[in-house]
């Protein structure tokens, strides 16, 4: 097993720097753009917010699967050269949109979970709505938006192990070429990717939990200081 794992291990992690890429872009550029499609939904006109809805909906309520096969193989049939995209650059806009729904609807949840009362103070001292969201509203929202965004990045990281079925290179590619290779240690590589995925997900929840603890814990000072007072 130790000369497999040697044999093996440079295509793996070929795959699994490619796995790190392909989300580490997903995960930002989804984050982004959920946080402005979440804010539109939240604080937009209603034109505006029946868009976003209809486009987070339709985007949670079909497969990742099928989008995929949207972006990689539909578009690009429209004969617009803005839609020729290479297998690399497909995975990760699918993968955006994927991810920029959920985020959308989790910072969506998170400022409406903010007390109304909040809002309304913050209005009735003259502030405009930037200055409310920026100010008063943002800062104690996110912090409700910490737990289930691990989530949605860890199913983002394990998503990309569909990404082979447009030929993208990533772990579970690799490992599905190792598996042709040494068919009989299937248990053995599957292990060496799954294993690799753990690597790659369990310090981001851990980081999350980290950044959970910090912010009850610096809570918990800022009220105990506001009572000496």
């Amino acid at each position: 097993m130790f000369e497999l794992t040697l044999q093996t291990m440079p295509f793996l992690l070929e795959g699994f720097l490619n796995t790190i890429l392909i989300s580490l872009a997903a995960i930002s550029l989804g984050s982004f753009v959920g946080l402005v499609l979440g804010l539109g939904r939240t604080v937009g006109p209603k034109p505006v917010k029946n868009i976003i809805g209809l486009y987070v909906h339709l985007v949670r309520a079909t497969p990742f699967l099928v989008q995929i096969y949207i972006v990689y193989y539909v578009l690009p049939t429209t004969k617009l050269s803005i839609f020729d995209f290479s297998n690399f650059m497909a995975a990760v806009i699918a993968l955006t949109i994927y991810t920029s729904s959920y985020t959308a609807e989790i910072v969506r949840g998170s400022l409406e979970a903010v007390p109304k009362g909040q809002w309304e103070a913050a209005a009735a001292v003259g502030m405009k709505m930037r200055q409310r969201l920026l100010n008063v509203i943002l800062p104690q929202a996110w912090k409700l938006t910490l737990p289930p965004l691990a989530g949605v990045y860890v199913l983002v990281i394990k998503g990309t192990s569909i990404l082979t079925v447009i030929g993208v290179v990533e772990l579970m590619r690799q490992g599905e070429d190792a598996i042709h290779r040494h068919p009989a240690h299937i248990m053995w590589i599957l292990f060496l990717v799954a294993s690799l995925y753990f690597i790659y997900c369990f310090p981001i929840l851990r980081g999350i939990k980290y950044m959970e603890k910090k912010i009850a814990a610096k809570g918990a000072r800022s009220v105990a200081t506001d009572a000496q007072w």
